[in-house]
């Protein structure tokens, strides 16, 4: 998505790093980093205070307090995860299905949250809330901002990473107000009958996405088979874990098939039975040789 405000993040651009005789660069002000974040966060706040409404809503359906919905919005912060979970107890899961289904749906962070770690460097203790509050939409924007400076640049860096934790923190802001207003909905005698769909229609939106960023559509049919291998050959309270284990071994199996299918073979050089023989034997060899060829 576009991002307003993105260029002016610094005094500096990335070609005028300060030189000999050119005063420091000073840091850019607190309010103008504040300002700049609530720019680049406003269009996630129009999708994070619904569906987090939804999720609090949901998640006082089930037979505990609300306080720990808004706890998990905290201290978790897993988006889809906390839809996943509240889906999970609702049907009578127990830790370890919630534990492992939560888990593989939020791997995906651990391979692109990679590219960030070199502009993480360096931020302190900043570092461990930007790692915790990486989600999907937060990530699309860190990654979409221009850097402020130069790598080398510690004044820059700071300024990127200020930017970040700002970006970060009222992404998780506007996630939790939703899931606030949501737990107070929740209170109120309505009939909220279907919107446990939130669910259902999430995941729906995050297969579209994939079926068009991915080139090859064999996953998609992979895991429609297992889960109708797993409703016929599977009792229900394993349903869960056992297809999410077959689904990932035969991944897991096609990669390193694919791997060393496309690996090239080296075809080893052919062996040599006969000893070296130094420059000395070599001449001597010749030489007797020739003798040989010249005596009548």
């Amino acid at each position: 998505m576009s991002s307003p405000s993105t260029a002016s993040t610094s005094h500096v651009s990335r070609g005028d790093t300060p030189g000999a005789g050119s005063p420091p660069r000073q840091p850019v002000s607190g309010r103008h980093l504040w300002q700049q974040a609530l720019n680049q966060t406003l269009p996630v706040m129009f999708g994070y205070i619904p569906l987090g409404a939804a999720f609090g809503v949901l998640f006082t359906q089930l037979p505990l307090s609300p306080w720990l919905g808004l706890l998990m919005s905290l201290v978790i912060l897993a988006g889809a995860g906390q839809f996943l979970a509240v889906a999970l107890l609702g049907a009578g899961a127990g830790i370890t299905e919630v534990f492992v289904a939560t888990l593989l749906l939020n791997s995906r962070h651990l391979f692109y949250g990679l590219s960030l770690l070199e502009r993480f460097r360096a931020a302190g203790l900043g570092k461990l809330y930007l790692i915790f509050g990486l989600t999907d939409e937060t990530y699309s924007l860190l990654a979409s901002l221009p850097r402020s400076g130069e790598r080398d640049d510690p004044v820059a860096r700071r300024d990127d990473q200020r930017l970040m934790l700002r970006i970060t923190f009222l992404n998780q802001s506007w996630w939790v107000l939703g899931t606030l207003l949501g737990l107070a909905a929740g209170q109120l005698s309505f009939d909220s009958s279907g919107i446990e769909f939130a669910l259902t229609a999430l995941f729906v939106v995050l297969g579209i996405e994939q079926w068009f960023a991915l080139r090859e559509r064999w996953p998609f049919m992979l895991g429609l088979l297992v889960t109708l291998a797993g409703l016929w050959l599977l009792p229900e309270d394993q349903l869960l874990l056992g297809s999410i284990a077959a689904a990932c071994a035969l991944l897991l199996g096609q990669y390193h098939y694919q791997r060393g299918k496309h690996q090239p073979h080296v075809t080893p050089a052919p062996r040599d039975d006969h000893p070296p023989q130094d420059s000395s034997g070599a001449r001597q060899t010749e030489h007797t040789q020739a003798s040989e060829h010249t005596i009548p």
